[in-house]
C-alpha cells in the first residue's frame, strides 16, 4: 500500500511517502512560504523525486486538525482534490494523535525518566495564549482534545486524576517553563519530529481496520470556533441587545 501524507497544521508542515509501512520519504516545508504557495507543488516534487506518479498512490492522508484554520482548509482541499481526481480514498488524522505517535519512539531511550505507563500530554500552540491539549495513556486517550490556557489546564490537573509527566508538541516547548514550575519532574520531548510519517502510518492502519474513506467525508477538527463564527455571534448578540433596548424605550 502506497500512502501519501500531508501535514499543514504547522507553518512548515511536512509530507511523507510510505509503502507497506516502510518510510520512503519525508519532506519538511519552508515556513517562510505559505502552504497556498507551496501546494500542490511540494507534493509533486516529492513524488517525482521517487519516480512515483500521483495515480500510483493507493491512499491519501492528511492532518485534519486542530491547527491553523487556513492551513487546515488548504491541506484538506488539496488532498481531497487529488483523491477525488484519482478515485482513491482519503483518511483524516488528528494532529494531536499524530504527535503522540511521532514522539512515542522518543520515549524509549529515556527509561530512567519515564515509564511505559506514564501519561503523555500533547500540546499544540493555539495562539491567543492557549494550547490545543489532549492526554494519552499507554493504550487510550485519558483526556479528549480541548483548547484552554496552559495555566488553567495545569491548575485543573493539580486537583484531578490526570497527571501527565511527559509533554510533547510546539505548545509544550513554548510553555516549558510554566510546565516545569507546576510539575517538577516533567519531561519535555523535543525537538518535535515531522508529523507526516505518523499520519501516513495511522492512515494505513485505519484503512486496514475500517476500510477506505470517501474524500468528501473528511471534516476539519477545529476544537475552537473560527473568528468568523465568533464575529457573527457577537453581531447577533448586539442586534438582540439593540432590539431589547428599543423595546424597553417604547414601554
Amino acid at each position: 500500500m502506497l500512502v501519501l501524507a500531508l501535514d499543514t497544521t504547522t507553518r512548515q508542515g511536512s509530507i511523507a511517502l510510505t509503502r507497506d509501512g516502510a518510510l520512503l520519504a519525508t519532506y519538511v516545508g519552508d515556513a517562510a512560504i505559505t502552504h497556498g504557495e507551496r501546494l500542490p507543488g511540494d507534493l509533486v516534487q516529492v513524488l517525482d523525486a521517487h519516480g512515483v506518479r500521483v495515480s500510483d498512490v493507493d491512499v491519501f492522508a492528511v492532518a485534519a486538525g486542530p491547527g491553523s484554520f487556513t492551513g487546515l482548509r488548504i491541506g484538506i482541499a488539496t488532498m481531497q482534490g487529488l483523491a477525488l481526481a484519482n478515485e482513491k480514498p482519503l483518511v483524516g488524522v488528528s494532529a494531536l494523535d499524530a504527535i503522540r505517535q511521532a514522539v512515542s519512539s522518543a520515549l524509549s531511550p529515556q527509561p530512567s525518566a519515564l515509564s511505559p505507563g506514564d501519561e503523555v500530554a500533547v500540546w499544540m500552540d493555539a495562539q491567543r495564549g492557549q494550547v490545543f491539549s489532549a492526554v494519552y495513556g499507554a493504550r487510550d486517550v485519558v483526556e479528549a482534545a480541548l483548547v484552554d490556557k496552559p495555566a488553567d489546564i495545569l491548575r485543573r490537573w493539580a486537583h484531578a486524576r490526570t497527571h501527565p509527566r511527559a509533554f510533547a508538541g510546539d505548545g509544550a516547548i513554548a510553555y516549558r517553563d510554566l510546565i516545569r514550575a507546576a510539575i517538577a519532574d516533567a519531561v519535555i520531548i523535543e525537538p518535535l519530529p515531522p508529523l507526516a510519517p505518523a499520519i501516513a502510518l495511522a492512515a494505513a492502519a485505519h484503512v486496514g481496520e475500517h476500510g477506505a474513506s470517501a474524500p468528501d467525508a473528511i471534516r476539519p477538527i477545529y476544537i475552537r470556533r473560527s473568528d468568523a463564527e465568533l464575529a457573527r455571534d457577537r453581531k447577533a448578540d448586539l442586534e438582540v441587545s439593540t432590539t431589547l433596548d428599543r423595546s424597553s424605550a417604547d414601554l
